[in-house]
């Protein structure tokens, strides 16, 4: 069966809205009682990194490239030039 979103959608947006409302508690209904389709649906969705890449997060700043191994040093090294006066 080839379900048609558009026909769906078009039928849900003429109903009055007591209808509408009656229809996202039906929806809300389905998914407590088919769990397992809306965790489904959460593995098809973009990994974090994906989001980030997507929105321009991803390679916004410059860091070192080991900076995840080398963070103690360059912590420590940030803070002895902010606080030297001590």
């Amino acid at each position: 069966m080839l379900i048609k979103f558009e026909e769906i959608y078009k039928d849900i947006d003429t109903l009055p809205e007591e209808a509408q409302l009656l229809l996202l508690d039906f929806i809300q209904l389905l998914k407590k009682r088919y769990p397992q389709a809306e965790s489904e649906h959460h593995s098809q969705e973009k990994s974090l990194y994906e989001k980030f890449d997507e929105i321009g997060l991803i390679g916004c700043c410059s860091v070192e490239e080991n900076l995840s191994t080398i963070h103690k040093e360059v912590l420590s090294n940030t803070l002895d030039k902010k606080y030297d006066h001590r």
